[in-house]
């Protein structure tokens, strides 16, 4: 037993990056790119910066249009070399740049690449990580009761994976029997699955929605959650046309924390019913606590922790 707690507890330090995909409740402020441009005194962004969604960019670009106005992009060329920012600085997105091109994005080989990378096909680059007793949580994240997680991608898509807790007590599934592109997903109902060995689980959905993509390195390399669970190792990507409704039930921040401890508090005590009183010497359990204590039960775990 004293194997399983012999890793100390470290904080784990990752460059920090802004959130910006944020409830539309939050506090943060993402001003639209037209009021920091100068061409409107207060607005801000209600899309995620996804303008082809914008019923407010809509109408502005048709009075540029019909000569009524001037666009963002002209507001922004008529400022000192200096103050011309590239976009995706003015959302926060990426660190301060100058605009190459006079905002001829469709020109601008970086623009190219972040639109790439900021994708649903790809995972965000820089993720904050808070450590609760060895276990890590994304901060900005939200988080499901059965250990899923979600967070907000450009234009609005929701990301979905896995929690570090499930693959820490669960140890590394052999596969994932992931929905399909098109799939409809309900909050709180089984949506994928894991397994191992010949044990299964199903997994509950973090929110209602349709499957817009799927991460199928997964499928090939099921460790990849493992290892990266915020990054790489998401699941696919959902659709939401209401996202403020899909995330609404969801945690983040102290409130994850705080469930965290208590889910941490549930598995020592698992624990201790098995293989006795824990060593209270500061430790932290390792990875693979199902594989190292069978005997916790395979369903007892997951019904206990996934829900199911």
């Amino acid at each position: 037993m004293h194997k399983m707690l012999k890793t100390r507890s470290t904080r784990q330090n990752y460059s920090k990056t802004q959130n910006l995909w944020q409830d539309k409740e939050s506090t943060i402020a993402r001003p639209c790119l037209w009021m920091q441009a100068g061409v409107v005194t207060k607005k801000n962004c209600s899309q995620y910066y996804d303008c082809t969604r914008c019923k407010y960019d809509t109408a502005m670009e048709k009075m540029v249009a019909a000569g009524k106005q001037i666009s963002w992009r002209t507001a922004m060329r008529k400022k000192d070399g200096k103050e011309r920012t590239c976009r995706h600085a003015m959302t926060g997105r990426a660190d301060y740049r100058n605009c190459p091109t006079n905002y001829n994005c469709y020109r601008c080989e970086f623009d190219q690449l972040f639109e790439d990378t900021l994708s649903p096909g790809s995972g965000h680059a820089g993720v904050e990580m808070e450590d609760v007793k060895g276990f890590k949580l994304a901060n900005g994240y939200y988080f499901h009761s059965g250990h899923t997680w979600t967070r907000i991608d450009s234009g609005g898509f929701i990301r979905v994976g896995m929690d570090d807790f499930a693959f820490r007590v669960l140890g590394g599934p052999d596969a994932f029997d992931l929905p399909l592109i098109g799939q409809q997903l309900n909050q709180n109902k089984p949506g994928w699955g894991i397994k191992r060995a010949n044990n299964l689980a199903d997994i509950l959905s973090p929110v209602n929605g349709v499957i817009t993509n799927v991460n199928y390195s997964v499928k090939t390399s099921p460790d990849l959650p493992v290892k990266r669970p915020y990054r790489d190792g998401w699941l696919f990507t959902v659709h939401n046309c209401d996202i403020k409704g899909a995330l609404k039930n969801l945690m983040t921040d102290d409130t994850s924390v705080d469930w965290l401890n208590c889910e941490i508090t549930a598995l020592e005590e698992m624990i201790e019913d098995v293989a006795g009183t824990l060593s209270a010497d500061g430790g932290v359990l390792m990875t693979d606590v199902y594989g190292n204590l069978p005997a916790l039960g395979w369903q007892n775990l997951t019904h206990t922790f996934l829900r199911t």
